[in-house]
């Protein structure tokens, strides 16, 4: 890993697997010679801590962002902008929103000239995160604001799961037309720059924002045919089957609803986080999947 430079650090990222990624930040570091790359390595001791934090080691991460010489801190804004947001998301994942909220507007102010696009734009998605409801939608109209007019590719591949997340914010709000924009501009962003996996759910987003519409007939063809798709590779979402099971059982197609509430509870119900947190939703799929 000896040719790891600043612009390529974010490539030993592996985010569904952080145990990994901190391995591989941890025997970077012990190949960087803190003399001659003093800013390298302080921007690697970031994302290490990012990855303890992700496995909810705060105390390690929170060690790991102390021993960052500050005045490599003070010397180069990458490193300080990547320094507030890693110590404001370690913050932010063990309970203090408030004080994580602090340092994302710091890092947002500290990384306004344009090669710092791309942690701008982190910042912005981070305060949507931590700061209360109301003030949710600002940021991230101001991240989307500045991905759009970026010429950064990487802060441009923000879109996606900004223009997704704002619409989530407009369905909760009743928005339901202004969803299905924001889901619509997340497909577009995902299909010209994203993975497989971000165009079916944004397909499965747009498709959710046609049923609030009442465009029921419309959202349950989109399902179908995300059900074919995933059909054809030999894999299955249960979340799928629970929008097709409500798309039939309001074109009053009960039985054959019945089938895909069964199925969304088989695979769905297997989800620990999901059944913790809204138990309510998995008794109705197991009720209404239930043969009468």
């Amino acid at each position: 890993m000896k040719d790891i430079r600043s612009d390529n650090l974010d490539t030993l990222w592996d985010f569904g697997d952080p145990a990994a990624s901190a391995q591989r930040f941890e025997s970077l570091l012990a190949d960087i010679d803190a003399k001659q790359q003093p800013a390298l390595r302080a921007e690697a001791q970031t994302q290490w801590a990012r990855a303890l934090g992700l496995q909810d080691r705060f105390a390690e991460a929170h060690r790991i962002l102390d021993e960052i010489d500050p005045g490599i801190v003070d010397a180069s804004p990458r490193v300080r902008v990547r320094n507030l947001l890693e110590r404001g998301r370690v913050l932010n994942s063990s309970g203090d929103k408030a004080e994580a909220a602090l340092l994302f507007l710091q890092a947002w102010e500290c990384a306004q000239a344009p090669e710092l696009d791309f942690y701008a734009v982190d910042a912005a998605h981070m305060l949507a995160i931590a700061l209360p409801p109301e003030e949710q939608r600002h940021w991230m109209e101001k991240g989307v604001h500045r991905a759009e007019s970026s010429d950064d590719p990487k802060a441009r591949g923000w879109l996606g799961a900004l223009h997704n997340n704002l619409g989530w914010t407009r369905h909760d709000a009743g928005d339901f037309k202004g969803a299905l924009q924001s889901f619509e501009s997340a497909l577009a962003a995902f299909q010209s720059n994203g993975k497989p996996q971000q165009v079916h759910i944004a397909r499965w987003a747009v498709a959710r924002a046609l049923r609030s519409l009442e465009r029921v007939e419309e959202a349950l063809g989109m399902q179908l045919k995300l059900l074919g798709d995933l059909d054809a590779l030999g894999e299955k979402d249960g979340y799928v089957h629970e929008e097709i099971a409500e798309c039939l059982l309001v074109c009053a197609r009960p039985h054959e609803a019945t089938r895909h509430f069964a199925q969304a509870h088989a695979l769905l119900s297997a989800d620990s986080w999901l059944s913790a947190h809204e138990p309510d939703r998995i008794e109705r799929l197991r009720a209404l999947g239930s043969p009468r």
